[in-house]
């Protein structure tokens, strides 16, 4: 559900919280699952800015505003909560996202989603990755 918000939010410039309740009554989440993604929507769109650099530094060859929409969101959500939530293991996080880029993404997208977060994941000091 949160990808397909930060997807639709990114494609059509839709209220976050609007989509997201759509998105919730369609698929008839539960409490906890809409508290989990608002969380990571608000922060995915807070820090934004922060999380197309890190994309940009570690994907250099493909401009951030060029990527599907798709990879785009799968990156972000993924960078946001490897480098801010922090409320899973970072493998887990990984694994999740390469995941999703099965399900929603293209052909390459789970070869180039796994290369962007190895490469930060790489980067990253263990004591940021762990809570």
């Amino acid at each position: 559900m949160t990808i397909q918000v930060l997807y639709e939010v990114d494609l059509t410039g839709h209220p976050w919280h609007e989509a997201l309740q759509s998105h919730a009554a369609s698929t008839r989440s539960g409490a906890t699952a809409v508290a989990f993604a608002e969380q990571c929507i608000n922060g995915v769109l807070e820090q934004r800015e922060q999380l197309d650099r890190l994309i940009a530094e570690h994907a250099p060859a493909y401009p951030v505003s060029q990527l599907p929409v798709v990879d785009r969101n799968l990156l972000r959500l993924a960078l946001y909560e490897l480098r801010y939530a922090k409320t899973e293991p970072p493998i887990a996080i990984l694994n999740e996202a390469i995941e999703l880029a099965k399900t929603f993404g293209g052909q390459g997208s789970p070869r180039f989603i796994n290369g962007v977060l190895a490469s930060v994941f790489a980067e990253t000091p263990q004591a940021e990755t762990t809570s």
